[in-house]
């Protein structure tokens, strides 16, 4: 019964946002201020159009965001020239909080954000979408602006439409359907009312973002949505309806590759929240296989698991925001 009154409260369309003068009015009697950030890793062929499309709409025409920046994790094309001539901020993920030390992964890009923006809400946008329009911020950043009390608004991409032939279901893609959402329907049935909780694109309130840990791979959505859970309850959520998604469709190798380290993870939250208490050690490598001349040869694939403290922790973060 809860989930069914969250969705009916916490579920938005964009198009419920799109006053954007009012959108604006509401932000400035907060006071509040809004960073845009982009993790990059070579999408020197899409990152133009995004860049601009943002910058002109909604820093330019209507004044919503306040900080954009691109962080990219080592990109061997020309995304950082691509983004830097186009007027983004850019920033190296291993030159901030270099004494840190480097990690590759997209969850390190995000949390590198963190220390490095300043905004208030901070909003995360991935970097291949061929459809991309303001929509995909402003529809997020509404229900932080308007509710409160909402902390992390998804976004999702499809709903359902009705045909001839009947209804379309509306979900995520083949890793959510497959894996995640059966897991939390299991272990979380009310994290299981978010449509896309692999959604790349998000904005979360700062006070959340330094308060939980990033896995710096394939895991950190789905932590963040555990962790968020477990500390704030589900009124902390919501999620928007962003019509359609455009973006580059991968291998079901690649996926399987995404699902062994989010299934890593999700298991190291069940073990940290007591539900799996004697959980072995698990291991790192990902096993596939290949035919080559009908000789079937197996490839192994390592996909190591680390985790980022919470931004809380660190010394330097805590002085640059003054969190005492």
């Amino acid at each position: 019964m809860k989930l069914d009154e969250w969705l009916k409260k916490n579920t938005f369309h964009h198009s419920d946002f799109r006053d954007l003068n009012r959108l604006i009015q509401a932000k400035e009697k907060l006071g509040v201020k809004i960073s845009l950030c982009i993790p990059t890793l070579n999408e020197e062929a899409t990152i133009g159009k995004e860049i601009v499309v943002f910058k002109s709409e909604l820093m330019t025409r209507y004044p919503l965001i306040d900080e954009f920046a691109v962080i990219d994790s080592g990109s061997t094309d020309k995304t950082r020239e691509v983004s830097a001539s186009f007027g983004a901020d850019v920033y190296l993920s291993s030159e901030i909080l270099p004494e840190m030390g480097e990690k590759r992964g997209k969850g390190e890009n995000l949390w590198k954000a963190v220390y490095q923006l300043t905004g208030d809400i901070l909003v995360y946008i991935d970097a291949d979408i061929k459809n991309i329009h303001p929509r995909f911020v402003y529809g997020l950043v509404a229900p932080l602006i308007y509710r409160p009390e909402i902390k992390y608004v998804k976004a999702f991409y499809e709903r359902p439409l009705a045909f001839s032939q009947g209804i379309r279901p509306s979900g995520g893609g083949r890793v959510t359907e497959i894996l995640i959402r059966p897991l939390f329907s299991l272990f979380f049935p009310e994290l299981a009312g978010m449509i896309q909780p692999l959604s790349g694109e998000y904005a979360v309130r700062r006070e959340v973002l330094e308060a939980i840990p990033f896995p710096i791979g394939y895991g950190v959505e789905t932590s963040h949505l555990i962790d968020v859970y477990q500390k704030w309850g589900l009124d902390a959520f919501a999620q928007t309806d962003l019509d359609q998604r455009v973006h580059r469709n991968q291998s079901t190798r690649d996926l399987a590759k995404m699902a062994f380290g989010i299934q890593h993870t999700f298991l190291l939250r069940l073990k940290a929240l007591g539900i799996f208490k004697d959980l072995p050690n698990l291991g790192s490598t990902l096993y596939q296989f290949q035919t080559r001349e009908m000789v079937h040869e197996r490839v192994d694939y390592e996909i190591l698991y680390e985790e980022r403290q919470p931004m809380l922790e660190i010394p330097a973060y805590r002085q640059k925001f003054q969190r005492g």
